[in-house]
C-alpha cells in the first residue's frame, strides 16, 4: 500500500490560525478594493503575472500583500512544495488506489525518456510509443488511405465515451474546431440516454463515419451500452445502402474499418469486432478526468492533426514546468490555489464561476465541473479520516455575453460570494465590423466592464446623481468588492487550451492539498452504478421490485404504468 504521511490538520496549523486573524482584521476594518487601488498605486503590477503566454490580474482579488504571503505560508504547512515533488516523480499520492499520479507525464517530450521510471515502467517511453502510433493511425486517417468499408474517405468521427473519456475531447474539439483542417468532423456520445445517440447520428453516412469506443476496462455499462447501439445502427445502414451484404463476414469487415478503441482490454476490444492494433492504450495513473492529453484524446489528433495537438502538449507542460518550479509566493498557478482555499474556508463561498468570453469555450465550465468536483469532492481525508473544514467549489459558468443576461444578477448583488475567473483572449479567428465598430471589440468591453463593474460597484449617491427616484435607489445599488480573477491570452490556440487545462488542474491539486484529500480517486460515483445495476431489473420483474425501498417501488409503478 501506499506509504504516503497521514495528511497535516490545516486547521490546526499557526498559518491557520494567522490567516483566521487576518480574515478578522479584513473584515472589521472594512474590504474595499476602491480604498485599496487607491492606496497602492502598484497594486496592479504586484498582482499581475505571465504564466506560459498567459497573463493574470489578481488585482481585483479580495488580497493584500500580507494575504499572499499567509496564503503562502498556509501552503508550506501542509507540504504543498513536498507533494509537488512526489506527485512529478511519481509516487503513490493517490492512496485509496494505491497509484502514482502521473497526467503530467503525459506531455513530457520524448527526449526525457529513461528519466521517469515509476513502478518498474519506464513512464515517459510508455507514453511515447502510444503517441507515435496514435499520430500515424491519425495520418492515415486525414490523408485518405485509411478508408471505411466501401473505399470511401472517413469525414465523420463518432466518440463513445462517458465522464473523463468524453468531457476533455468534446470540450477540446470544441474549443479547437477552428483547427480542424482535415474535412473530418466529430460527434461525441455519452448519454445512455437514446437521445443522444439518435441526435449524434442524425444524418451521418455510415460509409464515412470512424467510430473510436473510449472505454479503459471496455466495460463501461453506458459506454458499451451506446457502442452496442452505434454498431447496429453502422451495419443496418451499410446494409440499407448495399455497402456490405449483411453475411457475418462483411459485418465483421465493417467492423473492423469502421471501429477502433481505447482501451487496455485487448481481449475485450476484440470480442467486440476491433482489431486490438487498433486500440490504444492508457495507464491506471491516469484519472478520466485529467486524461484528455491520453489515447483519450485520438479524435482531437484525427480532427486537428498531430501537430497541433503536440502543440496542445506543449502548452500543459509549460504550465507543468511553470507550476513545478516557481515559488510559491511567484507562482500564480499555486497562488490561485491557496485563494480558493481563503474563499472557501474564510469567507463561506461555495461556489465558483468560470466565465469564459469566447465561445469556443462553452463546454470549458462544464469539463472543469469534472475535474474540480470529482477531485476535491471529499468528506474524508487520504488516510480515511474526516475532513476538518470544509471542502469542494460547486463550478460552474457560461460563455460570455450569454451569462451576463442570465445569472450575473446573482453574482453582483445577490447575498452570496461567488468568486468568479473571467478567460479571454485578444484575437479572434472571425473578426467582424457592425458599421464602425469592431464586435470583438465589443465583446472584450463587456469582458472588462464586469469585472470593474464586481470590484468597485455604484454607491448609492452615484445612483442618485443620475436621477434615480429615491424609493428605487436602494436597487440599484452595487456594493461592489465581489472577486474575480482576469486571466488573459493572445488568442486560443492548442497551445493556450492546453496551459488553461494545465492551471486548473494544478489549482485543484493545491487546494485537495491544503484540506488533505485524495483529489486522485472517486468512489463517489460508484454507489449510484451499483444501484442502477439492482434497480433496472426492477422494471419488468415483481421478485426484484420487492426488494426496492417504497419510494423506487412508487416510482416504477408509475412507470409501468405510464411507459408505451
Amino acid at each position: 500500500m501506499s506509504t504516503i504521511p497521514a495528511p497535516i490538520d490545516v486547521t490546526q496549523t499557526p498559518a491557520w490560525k494567522a490567516l483566521q486573524e487576518h480574515h478578522d482584521r479584513l473584515i472589521e476594518e472594512g474590504i474595499s478594493l476602491k480604498d485599496w487601488f487607491a492606496a497602492d498605486s502598484e497594486r496592479v503590477e504586484k498582482f499581475s503575472f505571465d504564466a506560459g503566454d498567459l497573463h493574470f490580474d489578481l488585482s481585483r482579488d479580495l488580497i493584500i500583500d500580507e494575504t499572499l504571503k499567509l496564503l503562502c505560508d498556509l501552503g508550506r504547512a501542509v507540504g504543498v512544495e513536498k507533494r509537488r515533488e512526489a506527485m512529478f516523480s511519481g509516487e503513490h499520492i493517490n492512496t485509496t488506489e494505491d497509484r502514482a499520479v502521473l497526467h503530467t507525464a503525459l506531455r513530457r517530450p520524448k527526449e526525457q525518456a529513461g528519466t521517469l521510471v515509476v513502478d518498474g515502467q519506464d513512464v515517459v517511453a510508455d507514453v511515447h510509443e502510444v503517441l507515435d502510433r496514435m499520430y500515424a493511425f491519425a495520418n492515415r486517417v486525414r490523408s485518405g488511405e485509411w478508408r471505411g468499408v466501401s473505399g470511401k474517405k472517413i469525414e465523420h468521427v463518432v466518440s463513445v465515451g462517458i465522464g473523463g473519456s468524453d468531457l476533455g475531447p468534446v470540450m477540446a474539439y470544441e474549443a479547437l474546431k477552428v483547427y480542424a483542417d482535415a474535412g473530418i468532423d466529430c460527434r461525441y456520445i455519452s448519454n445512455i440516454d437514446p437521445n443522444d445517440a439518435a441526435e449524434k447520428l442524425c444524418g451521418l453516412d455510415p460509409e464515412t463515419t470512424l467510430v473510436i469506443i473510449v472505454s479503459k476496462t471496455f466495460t463501461t455499462l453506458e459506454t458499451l451500452t451506446n457502442a452496442r447501439e452505434v454498431r447496429t445502427w453502422m451495419l443496418d445502414a451499410l446494409k440499407a445502402a448495399g455497402a456490405i451484404d449483411g453475411s457475418d463476414e462483411s459485418c465483421a469487415e465493417a467492423t473492423r474499418k469502421h471501429f477502433v478503441a481505447v482501451s487496455t482490454a485487448l481481449d475485450l476490444v476484440a470480442e467486440f469486432g476491433i482489431d486490438p492494433e487498433n486500440a490504444f492504450g492508457f495507464w491506471n495513473w491516469v484519472g478520466g478526468r485529467y486524461s484528455v492529453d491520453s489515447a483519450v484524446g485520438l479524435s482531437l489528433i484525427v480532427a486537428l492533426g498531430p501537430e497541433r495537438f503536440q502543440e496542445f502538449l506543449a502548452g500543459f507542460r509549460a504550465i507543468d514546468e511553470y507550476f513545478q518550479n516557481t515559488p510559491l509566493e511567484e507562482n500564480v498557478v499555486a497562488l490561485m490555489g491557496l485563494m480558493n482555499v481563503w474563499y472557501v474556508n474564510f469567507f463561506g463561498a461555495e461556489s465558483h464561476a468560470v466565465l469564459p468570453y469566447n465561445q469556443y469555450l462553452h463546454r470549458f465550465p462544464a469539463y472543469l465541473q469534472q475535474l474540480t468536483m470529482e477531485s476535491n469532492g471529499k468528506g474524508v481525508r487520504w488516510d480515511g479520516s474526516a475532513v476538518t473544514s470544509p471542502t469542494g467549489e460547486i463550478f460552474w459558468g457560461e460563455p460570455g455575453t450569454n451569462g451576463q443576461h442570465a445569472f450575473y444578477q446573482l453574482i453582483h448583488q445577490g447575498t452570496r460570494m461567488v468568486p468568479a475567473d473571467f478567460i479571454a483572449f485578444a484575437n479572434t479567428p472571425h473578426p467582424v465590423k457592425d458599421s464602425d465598430q469592431d464586435v470583438h471589440e465589443l465583446f472584450l468591453g463587456n469582458f472588462l466592464a464586469q469585472t470593474k463593474a464586481l470590484a468597485f460597484g455604484k454607491t448609492a449617491d452615484e445612483v442618485r446623481a443620475e436621477g434615480t427616484p429615491e424609493e428605487i435607489v436602494p436597487a440599484r445599488v452595487f456594493t461592489g468588492n465581489r472577486p474575480t480573477t482576469t486571466i488573459f491570452g493572445d488568442t486560443l490556440t492548442p497551445f493556450a487550451l492546453g496551459e488553461l487545462i494545465a492551471l486548473y488542474e494544478h489549482i485543484t491539486f493545491v487546494q485537495g492539498t491544503v484540506w488533505g484529500i485524495d483529489s486522485y480517486d472517486q468512489w463517489g460515483v460508484e454507489l449510484g452504478k451499483q444501484l442502477a445495476k439492482q434497480i433496472t431489473p426492477a422494471f419488468h420483474d415483481d421478485a426484484a421490485l420487492e426488494q426496492q425501498d417504497p419510494a423506487t417501488q412508487a416510482l416504477i409503478r408509475y412507470y409501468r404504468e405510464h411507459r408505451r
